[in-house]
C-alpha cells in the first residue's frame, strides 16, 4: 500500500521518536517501503530564514526588506543548522557530510540573494516579485537540511531511501509546481526505497505567494494527487480532539476517529487546522482519504477524513473556537430594504484582502467577524467614512462542529450551558447545513465556554 506522509517541525525536530514510531514502527525488511515522506524544515528553523510565525520576531529575510546587510544573519543560521545537526549523529547521521552540505546550500542562497540584492538597489525592478523570490530561497532552505539529514541517516542504517529535493536550486527550468512534482518521481521503484521529500517545491507560479507558511502542506497534497496512494497522512504532536485538551483537561476529551473534509474546513476557518483547506481540497477532489496521526502515540489509529464519512449517530465532534478576533458591526439607517448593500460593504474588504469568518445581518446593521491580525486602521477609516456608526469589539467564537449534529434542541441546549456559566452571547448562528453551530461572546468568556460547552455536549 502506498502511502504519501508528512511529518511536521515539531515532529521532525524529534527524529528518534519519527524513526520508532513512525519509519519503523512494527515493520521490517521490505515493510519499510512504499512511502513517501514530506518533511517540515526542524522546528524554528523556518522563523530563523523568514520571520517568526507566532510573534513576527524578523528573521533574515527581514534584513532584506530593509535594504540591510543580510550576510552575517544567513551565516548565523548556518552555524545553527551545523549545531542542530550534532543532535542527529547518535542516530546514524554523518556531521562531514551533512555540515558541508547545508553550508555549500546556505552559500548558494547568498550568491542568488545577493544578485537579488543588488538588482532590487537598482530601482528598475518591482520589489515585490524581486522580494517574493527572495523569500522562497529562504523558505526551501530548511527542508532541504531536514530532508538530507533524513535521507542520510536512514542511508547509514541501511535502509533505501531516496532524496527528493524539490527546491529546485540547480534547476534553472521554468517548470510549475505540479511539472516538478511529476518529473521527480516519475520511474521511482517505491517497492525498493523510502522517498524523503521537502516541503518546498519551486515553480514558476510561486508556492508561497498564495500559501505562505502553509506551503509544505501543498507540497504534501500535490504529491498525493500526483502519486494517487491508498492513503494520505499528516503525522502531528498532537491528536485531533473533541476539545483543547489545555481548556479541558486530558481526561474530559477524546481522539476524533473519523469525520469529514467539511468538518476539516470548519477546524480550519477557525484555525484549528487539520489541514491547509487549499490543500485538502485536491485530496477531497481526487477520494484521497486523509488520516491524522500523533507521532507520539504511535498505536493509536488516529482520525480518519473521507469525502463521504457522515456520523450515524447525531453528536457534537469537535467543541473549539478562537480568541483572537474582532467583532466589526456597521450600522446605517439607509440599510433597509436596499438591494445589495453589502456589495460595496465587501469590496472594502477585498481591497484589503481582509476575510470574514462570521456574518450576522440585521434590518440597520451587518456584524462580521476577523482575525484581530487583519484589523487594518485602513478598513476602519474606509467604513468610517462611508457608514453612519463603526462599531469595533474585541471577542471570541466558539464552535460546536460535526457531520451529524442537526437535532432538536442542540442550540437551545448549548446556549442554556453558556447562561448557566454566566456567559453573554453576543451574536450566533449556522448554515442551513447545520455542520458548524457558532457563538460569539467576550473573549475574556472563552476558555469558561469552551469548558461549559464541552461539559454539556458530553
Amino acid at each position: 500500500m502506498l502511502t504519501v506522509e508528512k511529518i511536521g517541525g515539531t515532529s521532525m525536530t524529534a527524529f528518534a521518536d519519527v524513526l520508532q514510531n513512525i519509519i519503523f514502527h512494527g515493520r521490517q525488511g521490505q515493510e519499510v517501503y512504499n512511502r513517501i515522506f514530506v518533511v517540515s524544515a526542524y522546528a524554528n528553523v523556518t522563523n530563523w530564514l523568514l520571520e517568526n510565525k507566532k510573534t513576527g520576531a524578523p528573521g533574515v529575510y527581514h534584513h532584506i526588506t530593509q535594504n540591510q546587510e543580510f550576510r552575517a544573519a544567513l551565516q548565523e543560521v548556518a552555524a545553527k543548522l551545523q549545531e542542530l545537526n550534532k543532535a542527529y549523529a547518535p542516530l546514524g547521521l554523518d556531521l562531514a557530510v551533512a555540515d558541508a552540505f547545508i553550508a555549500e546550500r546556505i552559500n548558494q542562497a547568498q550568491t542568488y540573494l545577493e544578485s537579488l540584492t543588488n538588482v532590487l538597489a537598482s530601482g528598475y525592478v518591482n520589489s515585490t516579485n524581486i522580494l517574493q523570490a527572495a523569500r522562497e530561497i529562504l523558505a526551501s532552505i530548511g527542508e532541504a537540511h531536514s530532508a538530507f539529514n533524513s535521507v542520510n541517516i536512514l542511508q547509514n542504517r541501511g535502509v533505501g531511501a531516496t532524496l527528493i529535493d524539490l527546491s529546485g536550486f540547480d534547476d534553472a527550468r521554468a517548470l510549475t509546481i505540479d511539472e516538478r512534482i511529476q518529473q521527480a518521481f516519475a520511474g521511482i521503484d517505491f517497492a525498493n526505497t523510502i522517498c524523503i521529500a521537502t516541503g518546498y517545491t519551486k515553480g514558476t507560479e510561486g508556492i508561497m505567494r498564495e500559501f505562505d507558511r502553509g506551503y509544505s502542506e501543498v507540497t504534501f497534497s500535490k504529491i498525493a494527487v500526483a502519486v494517487q496512494p491508498q492513503e494520505a497522512i499528516i503525522h502531528k504532536e498532537y491528536h485531533l480532539c473533541s476539545a483543547d485538551p489545555m481548556l479541558v483537561g486530558v481526561d474530559q476529551c477524546h481522539p476524533v476517529c473519523f469525520t469529514n473534509y467539511d468538518v476539516a474546513d470548519q477546524l480550519a476557518d477557525v484555525g484549528m487546522e487539520a489541514i491547509h483547506p487549499k490543500a485538502s481540497k485536491p485530496l477531497e477532489i481526487n477520494a484521497i482519504d486523509l488520516r491524522i496521526k500523533n507521532t507520539f502515540d504511535p498505536e493509536h489509529p488516529g482520525t480518519l477524513i473521507t469525502r463521504d464519512f457522515v456520523s450515524e449517530k447525531k453528536h457534537v465532534e469537535v467543541i473549539t473556537g478562537t480568541d483572537k478576533v474582532v467583532m466589526i458591526d456597521i450600522y446605517d439607517p439607509l440599510m433597509v430594504g436596499t438591494a445589495g448593500f453589502d456589495l460595496h460593504l465587501m469590496q472594502a474588504f477585498y481591497d484589503l484582502n481582509v476575510s470574514y469568518i462570521f456574518k450576522a445581518t440585521s434590518a440597520n446593521s451587518i456584524s462580521l467577524l476577523i482575525w484581530q491580525k487583519d484589523l487594518k486602521p485602513q478598513l476602519v477609516a474606509e467604513l468610517e467614512a462611508k457608514y453612519e456608526k463603526i462599531t469595533v469589539e474585541n471577542a471570541s467564537m466558539v464552535c460546536l462542529i460535526g457531520s451529524n449534529i442537526d437535532q432538536p434542541g442542540l442550540l437551545a441546549h448549548a446556549a442554556g450551558a453558556l447562561a448557566e456559566a454566566g456567559i453573554n452571547i453576543r451574536s450566533a448562528g449556522f448554515a442551513l447545513r447545520k455542520v458548524n453551530i457558532q457563538f460569539i461572546i467576550a473573549r475574556e468568556d472563552y476558555k469558561a465556554a469552551i469548558v461549559a460547552l464541552n461539559k454539556a455536549m458530553g
